[in-house]
């Protein structure tokens, strides 16, 4: 699934324009590593994403094409 669509359907960012912005303006890494908004996400890859002065770091632990709002917190889980 590519990188902006998780964001979205894991509502770690509520759309996907805005998660797409984020990817092409560097607020958003993968491993380390600034990712695009095309990258295929994948269970285990450790996202970055930086929210101004805030910084949430979360590792992918399912990635599903739709999910309930209840179920979205279970696509990933949050480092720091």
């Amino acid at each position: 699934m590519r990188l902006d669509k998780y964001l979205k359907v894991s509502r770690i960012i509520k759309r996907r324009t805005v998660a797409n912005d984020a990817c092409d303006s560097a607020h958003v890494t993968v491993n380390g590593r600034p990712a695009k908004a095309s990258y295929d996400v994948k269970e285990g890859d450790v996202l970055e994403i930086a929210f101004g002065e805030r910084t949430l770091k979360v590792r992918v632990l399912n990635v599903k094409e739709y999910t309930t709002k209840a179920d979205a917190a279970s696509l990933y889980e949050v480092i720091s």
